[in-house]
């Protein structure tokens, strides 16, 4: 027991005299940074100009004078941090490591750390009236704070001297206080060095990823929150989300089963902290895209609910994620655009989850395409909304894809009656999804996502599309009805469709007034021309047989001499009137 003892008390006088030793040093270099700063500079002769306006989402605030800073102030704060961090090893080692090895007794222990804890915190508040004391007060108060929380962490669950619920309180307060103190201060950095040690520390005193670890953080990003109102303070922001969403992804991970409930109501507390306090934010940000997505990313662990909760609990928390965020938006008039972007991506994609969690099988492509096109009209002069359309258009023809594959195509497949009934309202839903989505676009015009650069490779994507769902819809009803004969007869029907289409295109391109936005139907219309009529002689004659392989030449063959009579007669009557 001799040896341990004499090693634990090495340790710890070898961390307090290095972390006095860097302290001593971070304050030389402050004074020393003050002085470069005071010393008087060349004057240089400077053009008032006018201050910019201030965003429509941020509060007007007078402007602050810059502090001077030397060349050298950044090894102080370097410095200041190594403190910080040495210190606070030594009082894990001080709660830890002696206790493993028998050193001191348990009350010692914690009444040392405590006492640690208050000596930094005044030592810090005198330092900082003294000149160039800023670095190193800020740098002793984070100390003494995250010291005092874990040794709250440590009666809480290492010892379990006090409850749950009373450690929890407890332990917020003392974080707010801290917090506090840096909102008095106006320190940024001072609210990091409290709530980026406590992120790391936390769990090593602790000793496990539980539900009391993740209530003291919860506690803590809650308490933290009305430090920061009216402070534009971008990195207290990520801690604080870092604070209450990397312990609930590690729980979602490691979870064995039997706290799944508590965990999955701990995510969505996690999810309405984070969205409550970007809001409560946005007014005074001047980097609302960040925001934002820092937002999104403390909804996280409800988007990861499905990993280790129940079907029903994690589809609830990814809708009411996506009601929520929906609700925001059409609420919220005044969101900037770059947040209005960020948070209906987040709605989509929390639909997308609660969707794909809730239904499987057959079932699934229907939905996901039905979103689609309901975003898709619903939202046709967003060019937020189309994308999401385009998002779950692409899901749900991926599924699609799955049951009404190629191959179901070029051999009669018998399906069940599940996968015949989705196949054949799934490619309805398609067909519908593309011409919604091409009105949309029309709609928005080139300003509102729709590049004209890009629509001939949009058409020809909407045209293969539309031509493979008709090509399904007809061959699985053709198998549905009539087996093997109507599989013949569905490939006929589906030549006969794209004839038709063709014909569709050809007679609304002569429709047209303008002659330059005849071109883009026109070469449409006869690409689907060209491309039935290679189906016919590429597929239809070698697999169609019998009268059904004769019925689809003649037919197909009289709608083609019709569509060229019938454009022909079109042009020249209106040449003649355009003579006239």
């Amino acid at each position: 027991m001799t040896e341990p003892r004499a090693v634990i008390n090495r340790l710890s006088a070898e961390c307090h005299a290095l972390s006095w030793q860097l302290n001593r040093v971070s304050g030389e270099l402050a004074e020393l940074d003050r002085i470069l700063g005071s010393a008087p500079a060349p004057v240089v002769p400077v053009v008032p100009a006018a201050p910019p306006p201030p965003a429509p989402w941020t509060t007007h605030t007078e402007p602050k004078p810059a502090p001077a800073v030397g060349d050298s102030g950044w090894v102080g704060k370097l410095l200041a941090v190594a403190g910080v961090a040495v210190t606070l090893v030594g009082v894990v080692l001080l709660l830890v490591l002696a206790a493993q090895a028998g050193v001191l007794r348990p009350e010692i222990r914690v009444a040392g750390g405590f006492a640690l804890s208050a000596g930094l915190v005044g030592v810090a508040c005198r330092l900082r009236t003294r000149p160039g004391g800023r670095i190193g007060a800020i740098a002793l108060a984070a100390t003494g704070i995250a010291a005092a929380y874990l040794d709250l962490v440590a009666i809480t669950a290492h010892y379990q001297w006090v409850p749950a619920p009373v450690g929890l309180a407890v332990a917020a307060a003392v974080g707010g206080a801290g917090l506090a103190l840096a909102r008095r201060w106006d320190s940024e950095p001072l609210a990091l060095l409290v709530l980026v040690p406590l992120i790391v520390l936390a769990p090593i005193i602790s000793g496990d990823v539980d539900l009391l670890l993740i209530g003291f953080l919860l506690a803590l990003s809650a308490a933290a929150l009305p430090v920061q109102l009216g402070r534009d303070w971008t990195g207290m922001f990520a801690a604080r989300i870092a604070a209450a969403t990397l312990p609930l992804l590690a729980a979602l991970a490691l979870s064995g089963g039997h706290d799944r409930w508590l965990i999955g109501g701990a995510c969505g507390v996690a999810a309405i902290l984070a969205v409550v306090s970007g809001l409560l934010l946005l007014p005074t940000t001047t980097r609302p895209g960040p925001l934002a997505l820092l937002t999104a990313a403390g909804t996280l662990p409800v988007l990861a609910a499905g990993a280790a909760m129940d079907r029903g609990p994690a589809t609830v928390l990814a809708a009411a994620l996506s009601m929520a965020m929906l609700a925001v938006i059409l609420i919220h008039r005044a969101l900037p655009p770059v947040v209005v972007q960020v948070f209906a991506a987040l709605s989509a994609v929390a639909a997308l989850i609660a969707i794909t969690t809730a239904f499987h099988g057959s079932v699934l492509a229907p939905i996901l395409l039905a979103t689609a096109v309901i975003v898709a009209v619903a939202g046709r002069q967003s060019g937020v909304a189309r994308w999401v359309a385009t998002g779950f258009g692409f899901a749900g023809g991926i599924v699609y894809l799955s049951y009404a594959s190629p191959a179901s195509l070029i051999i009669a497949t018998a399906m069940s009656a599940a996968d015949t009934v989705s196949t054949l309202i799934a490619s309805l839903l398609l067909i519908a999804l593309v011409a919604a989505t091409a009105r949309a676009y029309a709609a928005g015009g080139v300003g509102q996502g729709a590049n004209s650069a890009d629509a001939p490779i949009l058409a020809t994507a909407g045209g293969a599309l539309i031509g493979y769902a008709v090509t399904a819809f007809t061959v699985t009803l053709g198998v549905a009805i009539g087996g093997t004969g109507g599989f013949l007869a569905g490939h006929m029907a589906a030549t006969l469709c794209w004839i038709a289409m063709a014909a569709a295109l050809l007679r609304y391109a002569l429709r047209l007034t303008d002659r330059d936005a005849r071109t883009l139907p026109m070469a449409a219309g006869l690409a689907l021309t060209g491309a039935a009529t290679a189906k016919l002689f590429l597929f239809d004659l070698g697999t169609l047989d019998g009268m059904v392989r004769v019925a689809a030449f003649i037919v197909a063959g009289l709608l083609l001499l019709g569509m060229g009579t019938g454009y022909a007669r079109s042009l020249a009557q209106q040449d003649a009137g355009g003579q006239s």
